[in-house]
């Protein structure tokens, strides 16, 4: 069972940059990667997925501002988070997947106000 760990959260304007990040407990290399947020009183909603073989997809309100990439060696995964919008203010969280299980970390909080 694989343990994850993010990072990389905080306040930022509007059209700034943050980088997230999610540390695996171990190797990652046999799982398929992504990124939920969840704001208050939202549903938890999907924003991106990289694929054990490296595809990434994105929800179409982050396309061409984020970008999520994965490391099997150091066991990480990052979210490149570019011009970013008070619609994207939300807990960001980090899941593994492999067959039908579900891993995910604890989130981390991104604010995004002026």
């Amino acid at each position: 069972q694989v343990q994850l760990a993010e990072s990389g959260g905080g306040l930022v304007q509007p059209g700034g940059s943050l980088t997230l990040s999610c540390a695996a407990s171990t190797s990652i290399s046999s799982y398929d990667m992504g990124w939920y947020r969840q704001a208050p009183g939202n549903q938890r909603e999907w924003v991106a997925s990289i694929l054990m073989g490296g595809s990434a997809r994105y929800v179409a309100s982050v396309e061409g501002r984020f970008t999520i990439s994965r490391d099997n060696d150091k066991n990480t995964m990052t979210l490149q988070m570019n011009n970013l919008k008070p619609e994207d203010t939300a807990r960001y969280y980090c899941v593994a997947a492999i067959t039908t299980a579900r891993y995910w970390g604890q989130g981390t909080q991104v604010t995004v106000s002026s």
